[in-house]
Parts: structure tokens; C-alpha cells; sequence
């Protein structure tokens, strides 16, 4: 693990493993390989070919593309020349990409298909710097002068190859570790994105710490299925695996996961919360849609799974009448649900929003870990993570080796470290506010630490809720708490200078069918269905329920159920599926005022 720059951690992997298939993608039925000779070759010809068009140390280099093994070549070839990645997430819309091309001056960009390359057609003329479009999909054939497919792109850097055969590796060595790496937009939920800068220094710190922390082996398997756009995924599923030289598959799409984690049998999966959340509403529905005997064993196996789970939790050791009991319940219940995820997982990692405790218990009792990690963008991005030799469920583990936290006198969790950004690109007076002269990172989050050194967030500073009473609601906890309802798909609690709290809730419409079909009611249209009897009697279960353990003042009063989701197209949710709030409350201001005026 001698490395100071993304560029020697590239280098590293592909003279220990050469020969080893390294990335591996679905080519009809079966899956595909690339060695780490044939890795090390293209990132080559890609870096050269961007040198090739007089691109300068620094300069910026774009990726519009799902996950694929094209899109890591093309983030360590624009690495290895020394420029700069912007990811970019598929998702955005042709105002917002434009702003990222000009605000980060972007030359060069590598399109996934002719759907991005409309996008980028409708704002060309606005973007003054970008000169060169690289389509990755090599069956595209209106190949022009700034239009190019990704073979054709590989042949650019064949005469600077030939000229200066040492121009790879020179370059390569004259990175440093204060370098720009890459340039990540923050969606935001206010304004335009800001753009981040994270050198080479920042990841290989963040890297490093994470390999010392949770000790992977080169015999570990990832499943890429997170936005690379990401700095999650990037970092984990990207840089780490590659750094240990474990094998990556890469998803088809966010559809196929389910199926492609039976076909790759990962060993440890990267994922959101939201995955987690899903694939328990998905158990449970399953459960109580089955037969009465199939009902009791389930129940019967998470029982005892429950109780040993917290001896194994606590350090204590079962009985031997609890240990058979456990064997046959792994044996009827928890290997076949272990299967559903391959059969070789030896645990999950989440992050990017808050996991609530108690799926985290859940998952536990059916002998699957989930390690729950806290971070951002201007972090690189781990702060804080559990590992499988020390975790705590409701935490976000402890803080990495060489990461400071502390907690502010308002409860602000602050981060000093190497992993911590260079700035927000352009935006000087924001950095300062962001990083103040000593060194600290103010992350917007509230937290704490407990008595054993477990971080644990309590929610967002600005997301804080001030009622009328002067009262300080978070609303998260609230928000999670309904959530472990199967019934409930998305939440928003507002109440900001009211006298109570509320909650917009947009139901699973898939459970809430499965709910009604088993009381014989029949209802397709989402309108009838949020304002009928049985649905507004169970919600007001699901609230009443998940608010017992909240003081008064920060219970849920009243609520109102939603027919539809909440969009990235409508702006209410960002691509990495956090709620705005500002423009939920706007895009339902007067739904909102109704409940305070009922």
C-alpha cells in the first residue's frame, strides 16, 4: 500500500496482478473479463490520447456514463495524464450539465450513448471550452471532427506514443500528491452545485486509513451497482477494490441487481440504505403473504436468531439448547436468505443517508452485518466507519485513524485531516466559511460521541426544525422511524415556526396493494387509495407506533399521504436520493398550511 497519488495506487495493482481479471461486465448471457495487462494497455492509450490534444496537468475531463469497466479505464487514464475527472451524474438535465461543463471549464468528455449526446448537442454552443465529445459505445457511427467513438479516440495518442515512449511514465511521476484529482459537484438543495476539489493526497489518505480499518483481501468480490458520480462508490467500490486487487462486477442496471448478485456471489456490497429498506419490505411482505407454517418458522427462527445475535453482540456466549436452536433456524431461514445475495457475503457497508438501528438489528438477526459509515464530498468522503471486528448498531463507527472529530458547543460535528477537500472550486469566500483557519471542516451535521468513541448523527443543522415554542426538532429520527414501516416509501417531517410537527408520507404503493388485497379491497387509482378508510387507519397505526419512543414535542401530530413520488425531474430529490426539503415544502406549500389549518 506505498502509495502518495491515485496514479501509483493504478500503478501498483496492475504490476502485482497482471494477469488476474480485475473487471468483469455482462456481454449477453455470460459475463466478460478484463485482465489487468489489457487494463493497464488502455489506460495507457487513453492518456496518451488526451495529452495528444495539448490538455495540460489540472485540466478537466468529463464522464456522463452508467458504471462500467469503460467508465474506471477512463477515470484512471484521465488520472494518469494528470488532468482532472468531473463526474457527472447520467441522470442530470442539459441546464445542469451545462453549468458543470462552464463552471469547471471542461475540454474533453466521455459520453455513455447518443441519449447524453442529445443532451450535450442542445447546450454546445453555451459551453466555450468543451472541444472534444468521446462516445463510449463503439457502435456509434456519426463520427465527426468533435464527435468520436472510444476506438478511434485510443488511436489519437499513437504518434506521441511513438515519438516519446517514455511520455507515459513521465507524466505519471511528476503527479503529486497536492494535484487535483477530481472535481465533484454537490447537488445541493439551495442554488447551483458547488464544485469540489480532492487531490490525489485527499483519496490516498482516505484510502489508506479505509484498508488498515476494514483489512479486505485481494479475494474480495464487489458488486458495482452506485452512480461512480458518486464519491461513495468511487472511492469503495472503485479505488479500494482496485487498490487490493479484488475482482468488480459491474451491475447491468440497478434493475438487474438482484439477479446479478446471485450470479456474481459478491462478498461484500456497497449500497444505500435504501436498498436495505427495500429488501426487508420485500422479506416481510414475502413472510406474511406465506403459508400459516411457513409464517411461525420464520418468526420462530428471527426469535431465536434475535437472541443470539445480542449475546454475540455483547460479547456473551449461548447456551447450548440456544445454539441448536440457532443452527436449525440458519439451516431454514437465514442461509436462504444469505443465498437471495449470492451466498458469500460477509457483510454490507451503507452510506450516503442514515440507516435506522433498527433494520440494522434485523438484518442482524438473520446472521447478515450491515456496517453502517458516515462521510462526504469534502471529506474524501469517509469520516467515520464500523468495521466487522468493532461495530455498534445506531453509530457510524468510529472515526478513521487520521481523522480529527469533534463536536461544537451547537452540537456541529468538525472534521480536521489529509482527507479533507482542497476547496470548493472557484468559490473562495464559501471555503472559508466552510474550513475555518484552523483547519476544521464544518459538516452541517449535528452528532455525537458516546463514551466509547461511536460517532452518532442526529441529523442535519440546517434541516433542524424550530417550532413555534422554541422547541429543536431533528427531523431524521422521525423520519426513520416511520420508514421502517414496509408501507412507508418516503417522509418528510416539517413544522418549522408551527406549533407541532407533521410529516408528508408517500406510501409503497406495491405493500399498501398486498395490504388491501388481504382485506378483499380492490383499488388501482393512487388518489382513492391514500384517502380510504383502511389506508388512513393504518397510517395512523404506523405513525401512532413509530412515535412512542420521541418526547411530546417532537411526535408527529398529523399527517397527509401523497399519490406520487418525489423526482429528481421535479427537483424534490437529489441524484443521490436525499429529500430536498425546500422545494417539497414548496412544491406542496399549500398541502402543508391545510394540516395547520384543519
Amino acid at each position: 500500500m506505498e502509495f502518495n497519488t491515485i496514479a501509483e495506487l493504478f500503478q501498483n495493482t496492475i504490476k502485482k496482478h497482471p494477469n488476474k481479471e480485475l473487471y468483469y461486465y455482462k456481454k449477453g448471457s455470460n459475463w466478460s473479463s478484463i485482465n489487468g495487462k489489457t487494463i493497464s494497455y488502455t489506460v495507457k492509450d487513453i492518456s496518451m490520447s488526451i495529452l495528444s490534444q495539448n490538455l495540460l496537468k489540472g485540466d478537466r475531463v468529463g464522464i456522463i456514463a452508467k458504471n462500467s469497466p469503460k467508465w474506471a479505464l477512463s477515470d484512471y487514464g484521465i488520472i494518469c495524464s494528470g488532468c482532472a475527472t468531473v463526474s457527472i451524474y447520467p441522470t442530470l438535465i442539459p441546464s445542469q450539465i451545462e453549468y458543470i461543463i462552464n463552471d469547471s471549464e471542461l475540454q474533453i468528455l466521455f459520453l455513455e450513448n447518443e441519449e447524453q449526446l442529445d443532451k450535450i448537442n442542445q447546450i454546445w454552443k453555451s459551453c466555450k471550452t468543451l472541444k472534444l465529445v468521446v462516445m463510449m459505445n463503439d457502435s456509434f457511427e456519426l463520427e465527426s471532427e468533435k464527435v468520436v467513438k472510444f476506438s478511434t479516440f485510443l488511436d489519437f495518442g499513437l504518434s506521441l506514443s511513438n515519438d516519446d515512449p517514455g511520455k507515459f511514465q513521465s507524466t505519471v511521476d511528476l503527479i503529486s500528491e497536492n494535484d487535483l484529482l477530481t472535481l465533484i459537484y454537490t447537488s445541493g438543495t439551495t442554488g447551483n452545485p458547488k464544485g469540489v476539489m480532492l487531490t490525489h493526497g485527499n483519496l490516498a489518505s482516505n484510502i489508506k486509513a479505509i484498508m488498515r480499518a476494514q483489512k479486505f483481501s485481494d479475494n474480495e468480490v464487489f458488486l458495482s451497482f452506485l452512480p461512480l458520480s458518486h464519491v461513495f462508490e468511487r472511492m469503495c467500490g472503485h479505488f479500494s477494490a482496485f487498490c487490493i486487487g479484488a475482482k468488480t462486477y459491474y451491475a447491468e442496471s440497478i434493475d438487474t441487481v438482484a439477479e446479478n448478485m446471485k450470479e456474481t456471489k459478491p462478498t461484500v456490497l456497497i449500497s444505500v440504505p435504501r436498498l436495505y429498506e427495500k429488501i426487508y419490505s420485500k422479506i416481510i411482505t414475502g413472510v406474511q403473504s406465506a403459508p400459516a407454517l411457513r409464517r411461525k418458522i420464520f418468526y420462530w427462527s428471527l426469535k431465536n436468531g434475535r437472541k443470539l445475535s445480542l449475546m454475540r453482540y455483547n460479547n456473551l456466549k449461548p447456551g447450548f439448547l440456544l445454539k441448536v436452536k440457532y443452527a436449525i433456524a440458519k439451516k431454514l431461514v437465514f442461509d436462504k436468505a444469505k443465498s437471495r445475495f449470492g451466498g458469500r457475503i460477509k457483510y454490507f457497508i451503507s452510506g450516503g443517508a442514515p440507516l435506522s438501528k433498527e433494520l440494522a438489528e434485523f438484518f442482524y438477526s438473520l446472521n447478515l452485518l450491515i456496517l453502517e459509515g458516515y462521510g462526504l464530498t469534502e471529506t474524501s468522503p469517509i469520516i467515520s466507519s464500523n468495521t466487522p471486528y468493532d461495530y455498534r448498531f445506531g453509530t457510524v463507527g468510529k472515526p478513521l485513524d487520521n481523522v480529527l472529530v469533534e463536536i461544537a458547543n451547537d452540537g456541529e460535528i468538525l472534521v480536521k485531516g489529509p482527507s479533507i477537500m482542497a476547496g470548493y472550486y472557484k468559490k473562495e469566500e464559501i471555503t472559508k466559511k466552510a474550513i475555518n483557519k484552523d483547519g476544521w471542516f464544518h459538516t452541517g451535521d449535528i452528532g455525537e460521541i458516546d463514551s466509547d468513541g461511536f460517532l452518532k448523527i442526529t441529523d442535519r443543522k440546517k434541516s433542524l426544525i424550530i417550532t413555534s415554542g422554541g422547541k429543536n426538532v431533528a427531523p431524521a429520527p422521525l423520519e426513520n422511524a416511520i420508514l421502517n414501516s414496509i408501507y412507508a416509501e418516503q417522509c418528510m417531517a416539517v413544522g418549522d415556526k408551527k406549533n407541532f410537527i407533521s410529516c408528508l408520507i408517500v406510501p409503497n404503493f406495491d405493500a399498501l396493494n398486498d395490504y388491501l388485497g388481504s382485506k378483499n379491497i380492490e383499488i388501482s387509482d393512487k388518489n382513492a387509495m391514500v384517502e380510504h378508510p383502511a389506508v388512513i387507519e393504518l397510517f395512523d397505526g404506523i405513525v401512532e407506533d413509530s412515535m412512542e419512543s420521541f418526547s411530546n414535542y417532537e411526535k408527529v401530530k398529523k399527517y397527509k399521504l401523497l399519490k406520487n413520488l418525489w423526482t429528481l425531474e421535479k427537483g424534490e430529490i437529489t441524484p443521490s436520493l436525499k429529500v430536498v426539503r425546500r422545494k417539497v415544502s414548496e412544491n406542496h406549500k399549500d398541502l402543508i398550511e391545510s394540516i395547520y389549518l384543519d
